[in-house]
């Protein structure tokens, strides 16, 4: 079991303490210097890195599903509204559902893409707007990173979507069960979705052979891929569990790498833009750094009152701003 003595390195005093107001936190990110914490209901706040904290408002109700690259931040919620906010606090409606449908699911692409979901219905816009008809309602959306491609998870499988391919077949990856989640390799060879059992499951797209990644004890809710696509890291064990995509195999027939362990569940994993080290959040509210070469640890939140619900680091890997389920957040500068 890891344990966390006086002698462990600590970042803890490098944190800028963050108020948001009230309510849990549901997501971070990292708008070039300016860290925005996604609130579970309503508003964004925005923390540039050298001023006060700005509450913008975004929905008028539960914000359910949240991603943003270097300039935007796109939310759905329950207001049936996907909503565009900037760095600069303004916001904007995208899309309103025209069935007033809660939009679970949000994905970006390159070159602008924005992905969304209502139901069963996939929505995707580079220069015009594009739908799809899912099988049965969209558990999760993955751009490809390169092209204009979309992988789409839903009840028994995901589906390849080429969005301005009017009159191609969309490629169909079949497995039973309810898929929650998908992601994409960063080379792009690889298609990876979380399923409502506590196990992933993945496909090699050159032949769609299968590959079957559990031993979890609870649902992963969250992946980040490693600089480089070398490693998948995971959530939901009591320690950091990473599955390794180095070969073109990637991990069929191979065991993951488990670090950290200790008794409490991780929740959510960020891996750094730049080195080899994952931000790891615990249900006792504990993050550390974890240095995936040999697993060494350093403290960047004590335990605290509620469980991590959100991780983010800046692209330039200098700055990691974290969040709780209590609504608790604080911004780490490791410059």
């Amino acid at each position: 079991m890891s344990v966390h003595s006086s002698d462990t390195a600590s970042v803890v005093e490098r944190t800028r303490p963050i108020v948001v107001g009230g309510g849990s936190i549901v997501a971070a990110h990292f708008l070039g210097r300016t860290a925005a914490f996604v609130l579970g209901e309503e508003a964004i706040v925005l923390v540039p890195s050298d001023g006060d904290p700005r509450r913008v408002a975004a929905h008028s109700g539960a914000i359910l599903t949240t991603a943003a690259d270097s300039a935007r931040i796109i939310t759905g919620g329950d207001d049936s509204k996907l909503v565009l906010t900037g760095a600069n606090g303004e916001s904007r409606i995208l899309a309103s559902d025209p069935k007033h449908r809660w939009i679970d699911q949000v994905a970006l692409g390159p070159d602008g893409a924005v992905a969304w979901s209502a139901g069963k219905t996939a929505y995707a816009q580079s220069k015009e707007l594009r739908t799809f008809e899912a099988p049965s309602t969209v558990g999760g959306l993955a751009f490809f990173p390169k092209g204009f491609r979309l992988a789409i998870a839903h009840y028994n499988g995901a589906t390849l979507w080429f969005p301005n391919a009017s009159g191609a077949t969309p490629e169909k990856l079949e497995w039973k069960g309810s898929h929650l989640g998908a992601t994409v390799s960063p080379n792009g060879r690889f298609v990876v979705t979380s399923m409502q059992e506590p196990m992933l499951h993945g496909w090699r797209l050159v032949d769609r052979q299968h590959m079957r990644m559990s031993g979890y004890a609870t649902r992963v809710m969250s992946l980040s891929w490693s600089p480089g696509g070398q490693w998948l890291a995971t959530s939901g064990a009591t320690q950091l569990v990473l599955w390794p995509f180095q070969s073109k195999d990637g991990p069929m027939g191979k065991t993951p790498r488990l670090l950290t362990p200790s008794g409490h569940r991780i929740d959510v994993v960020a891996c750094h833009p730049r080195s080899d080290v994952v931000a790891v959040g615990h249900s006792n509210g504990l993050v550390l750094l974890v240095r995936i070469e040999d697993g060494v640890e350093i403290l960047a939140k004590k335990p605290g009152e509620g469980q991590i619900t959100a991780l983010a680091w800046s692209s330039d890997g200098l700055l990691l701003a974290w969040g709780t389920e209590a609504g608790e957040a604080g911004i780490v500068d490791l410059a």
